[in-house]
């Protein structure tokens, strides 16, 4: 057994069972592996930002990692920026990047780069394989920084790969998923107890695990005890909602309208997030939305134990076992709008309608506004956000999330411009059959730079600054189904309503370009 042929297996044998893929000449190894070695499910990506993409969202919903193959710096390079949203998610993933043969890489060939210094700025851990001996262990060190929670980076020399083995994995040790439910400080318990307990109007702003069916659950028997609000983070990694969990609302994204809806509380505890911070520094207003005068408590920490510390808290403030049933969201979706479409009408013709147990990814930026505040009565669903802003994390997102729930519907709610930077993930979606439906909110024009625009104080953009936002003359039917996609385009609320019905009720991939 080579080298290449012991990290498919060992990841194999972590339970590792997807590995989404765009690989070149360094990594050929790899691939003859993936034929080798049983148990790995190999999915290609047109493009690397598909396939980080798709482990991001493959590791929200199965709650473990997708393994990524990605070809020397260049390709690692074109799949950073959705590291950097999963970085931003807490979840694991397990990256090889193929690098030069040891003994070519002094001659400075063209793809060459430092590979390390762009794992280092999105990865937990990172190594490049020196010998042939650090092999396996290097690998069975980057598979269990993986299957722990984090995102692992291994580099491994052609060269190397192509190396015999010095051990197989049965003699290797068991590969045990333990997180870190150490350190909670139970201090910071009776702090927080202590402040839900007094006559001040508090907060708790969720973020993380905390989001999970456990933690809202928790949450809501925190509140009917405090009468406590609840926010959940501007962009959640994962988020369940719907009817039977308890009323959450999102934090805006403006600050201005999230410090708004901040100032009424004097006490704001933040559970598995930070304070909460402003996307960007505007002159004149704070960075951080919870201001001197209000008591604050943070526990940021992403694992676990997160959960373990808000049932702590609960027993803290003496919260009743189960929540009281008028804090919960009563069952009820908005009617479908008529006529024109627009995007807040868009948003309620998917609350309306998107069937329970969905999963959908939200990265429509400025046409999903309405929509967050629509859902808190649907039927039980999962939300997917953009968590670290990097936009193109919508459609590789929903391609991971249906590989790993195949049985769930997907449905991607989509900004056209945040489309356009992996829009090869429908190729994906139409080669692997899965169940997504792509809702492109296409008003062919980048409108949060326009608010941007509008907010540095240009309200009259000239020449230059107009062709920056403008999007016109994308064919998204004619782009979907080149990608092997069903597309349709719709332009009013009743024909969207149809359009989606339809496509959720057949199998495979679906495209609707909604014409704002």
């Amino acid at each position: 057994m080579n080298n290449a042929e012991f990290i498919i297996q060992y990841a194999v044998k972590a339970g590792i069972e997807v590995c989404f893929a765009n690989p070149g000449t360094t990594e050929m190894p790899l691939v003859n592996a993936l034929d080798k070695v049983a148990g790995m499910r190999a999915v290609l990506g047109l493009f690397e930002g598909v396939c980080t993409g798709a482990a991001d969202g493959y590791a929200r919903m199965a709650g473990k990692p997708a393994m990524t193959l990605l070809h020397l710096g260049p390709g690692f390079a074109n799949g950073v920026a959705n590291l950097h949203n999963a970085r931003r998610a807490r979840v694991p993933m397990f990256n090889v990047v193929g690098e030069h043969a040891s003994w070519h890489l002094p001659f400075d060939p063209l793809l060459a780069m430092d590979i390390e210094a762009l794992a280092g700025s999105v990865s937990d851990w990172h190594r490049t394989v020196k010998t042939p001996g650090n092999f396996s262990r290097d690998t069975k060190e980057a598979v269990a920084r993986a299957i722990n929670g984090q995102i692992a980076t291994l580099i491994a020399p052609n060269d190397l790969q192509w190396a015999e083995c010095a051990e197989t994995t049965d003699s290797s040790e068991a590969i045990v998923s333990d997180g870190d439910r150490s350190g909670i400080d139970e201090k910071w318990i009776g702090q927080a107890a202590a402040m839900l307990k007094t006559e001040k109007r508090c907060a708790l702003i969720l973020g993380g695990r905390a989001l999970s069916e456990k933690g809202l659950m928790t949450a809501a028997r925190i509140k009917t005890r405090t009468g406590c609000d609840l926010f959940y983070d501007t962009f959640p990694a994962r988020l369940e909602q719907g009817a039977g969990y308890p009323e959450i609302h999102r934090i805006p994204y403006l600050p201005e309208m999230a410090i708004e809806a901040l100032k009424p509380y004097e006490g704001i505890l933040c559970l598995g997030t930070r304070a909460p911070v402003a996307f960007f520094g505007y002159e004149g207003l704070p960075s951080i939305f919870i201001n001197d005068s209000q008591e604050s408590l943070v526990m940021e920490r992403g694992d676990t134990a997160i959960v373990d510390a808000f049932s702590m808290l609960a027993d803290a403030v003496c919260a009743p076992d189960e929540p009281d049933s008028r804090v919960l969201s009563a069952s009820r979706r908005p009617d479908i709008p008529s006529g024109r479409l627009d995007g807040s009408k868009a948003g309620a013709v998917l609350a309306a309608l998107q069937p329970e147990n969905a999963i959908v990814v939200e990265e429509a930026i400025t046409n999903s506004l309405a929509y967050h505040a629509l859902i808190n009565g649907c039927p039980q669903f999962t939300l997917l956000a953009l968590t670290g802003g990097s936009i193109g994390q919508g459609p590789p997102c929903a391609t991971g999330a249906a590989m790993a729930c195949p049985d769930r519907p997907v449905i991607d709610f989509q900004a056209d411009g945040s489309a356009m930077y992996t829009i090869q993930s429908l190729w994906t979606q139409a080669r692997e059959g899965l169940n997504v439906t792509t809702l492109i909110c296409s008003n062919r024009s980048y409108d949060i730079l326009k608010l941007e625009m509008a907010r540095s104080g240009n309200l009259s953009p000239g020449v230059n600054a107009n062709r920056m936002t403008d999007l016109s003359g994308i064919d998204w039917v004619k782009l979907g189904r080149s990608h092997g996609v069903p597309s349709v385009t719709v332009d009013a609320c009743e024909d969207m309503a149809l359009a989606l019905e339809k496509a959720l009720a057949e199998e495979g991939p679906h495209l609707i370009e909604l014409a704002l």
